[in-house]
C-alpha cells in the first residue's frame, strides 16, 4: 500500500494561532508524514501562542505517534485583510499587537518566505482562516462593510497568496484551502456573507486550477469540511448545534474529527493526489449527500 511521503517537502499553513483548530491538525498531520512546517498566525494572538508554544502547553498536541514533538520551522504574522503595509491603517499600524511584528501583510509574508528560503523553496500552500465579523446576523441584516470583509479575508486572500507564493513553489506543488456546506447550501445562522464567502472561494478554486496549472504546474483544490467547534467556528454562536445536528442525521452518524479532515488534507497535499485539482472534497460524514434524513 502507497504511504504518504512528504519528506523533503516544505509546507506553509496560514491561519494557526492554536491547537484548536484544523490548520494546526493539517500542520501535525503533514509534519508526521515528513514535512517541514511553518505556519503564518494573526498578530493579536500570536503573542499568546507563541507563549503557549514556548512554556510547553501545546507539547500533547505536538505529540507525533512515536512519542517525540514536531516542531514548527517558523512562525510569522499574518494579517490578511492587509496585501501591503500601504493599505493597513494607522491605528492599526501603531497598535502594540500589531507595531513589533513588522511586515504582517501578505506581502510581508510572501518577501520573508523568499529571503527565508529562497524560490523553488515551497511544496505546499494552505489557507486555512477566515473572517466575517457579522457571522452571527443573518445574510439580510448584514451591512456592506462586514459583507465586504468576510470575503475579504476569507476569498481574496487565497487569489493574493496563491498570486504571491506560486511563482516560489515547485512544481507539483500543490495549494489547498477549507469550505464549508453553507456554500451550496441555506445554513441557518452562518451569516453576515460568510457564506457567500465560501461559495466565492470554491469558485475561485475552479479559475485558480486553471491558471496555476497552465502558468505554474501547480495544483489546488478545496476542503468542505463538516462542522467543527474551534475557536472561530464558535464565534457563530450555534456551532454546537450544528455538530449535534449533523451527529444524529449524517449517513455516518459520528461527530467529525479534526485528524480526519487532517489525513484527508495531508493526502490531498501529497503525490498520490498529483490527478486532483480544481476540486471541492467533501469531508463531513455525507451530510452533503443528503436531500432530506431518515431516521
Amino acid at each position: 500500500m502507497p504511504n504518504i511521503d512528504l519528506r523533503g517537502k516544505r509546507a506553509l499553513i496560514a491561519g494557526v494561532s492554536d491547537a484548536g483548530g484544523f490548520g494546526f491538525a493539517i500542520a501535525k498531520a503533514l509534519a508526521e508524514c515528513g514535512a517541514s512546517v511553518c505556519v503564518a498566525s494573526w498578530p493579536p494572538a500570536m503573542g499568546i501562542f507563541e507563549t503557549m508554544l514556548r512554556r510547553g502547553k501545546l507539547d500533547e498536541a505536538r505529540t507525533l505517534p512515536d512519542g517525540t514533538l514536531f516542531d514548527f520551522e517558523k512562525v510569522y504574522p499574518l494579517d490578511a485583510a492587509f496585501d501591503t503595509m500601504d493599505d493597513v491603517p494607522a491605528e492599526v499600524k501603531e497598535n502594540k499587537r500589531y507595531a513589533e511584528r513588522g511586515d504582517f501583510t501578505i506581502q510581508g509574508l510572501a518577501d520573508g518566505w523568499k529571503n527565508d528560503f529562497g524560490d523553488g523553496s515551497l511544496d505546499i500552500l494552505v489557507h486555512s482562516l477566515a473572517n466575517g465579523p457579522e457571522v452571527a446576523l443573518d445574510l439580510i441584516d448584514t451591512s456592506r462593510k462586514g459583507y465586504l470583509a468576510a470575503l475579504s479575508v476569507s476569498t481574496y486572500s487565497l487569489v493574493s497568496m496563491v498570486s504571491k507564493f506560486a511563482p516560489m513553489m515547485n512544481r507539483g506543488g500543490s495549494v489547498l484551502s477549507l469550505s464549508y456546506l453553507a456554500a451550496v447550501q441555506v445554513i441557518h445562522g452562518y451569516g453576515g456573507g460568510m457564506s457567500s464567502a465560501k461559495a466565492a472561494l470554491e469558485s475561485d478554486t475552479r479559475y485558480l486550477s486553471y491558471q496555476i496549472g497552465r502558468r505554474h504546474g501547480l495544483r489546488i483544490n478545496t476542503i468542505s469540511a463538516g462542522p467543527f467547534a474551534s475557536r472561530a467556528a464558535n464565534a457563530t454562536g450555534v456551532v454546537n448545534d450544528y455538530i449535534e445536528h449533523y451527529a444524529q442525521h449524517a449517513p455516518l452518524q459520528e461527530r467529525l474529527t479534526q485528524e480526519e479532515v487532517a489525513n484527508f488534507a495531508a493526502f490531498i497535499s501529497s503525490p498520490l493526489a498529483s490527478g486532483m485539482t480544481g476540486s471541492v472534497v467533501y469531508v463531513d460524514k455525507g451530510f452533503h449527500a443528503l436531500g432530506m434524513s431518515y431516521n
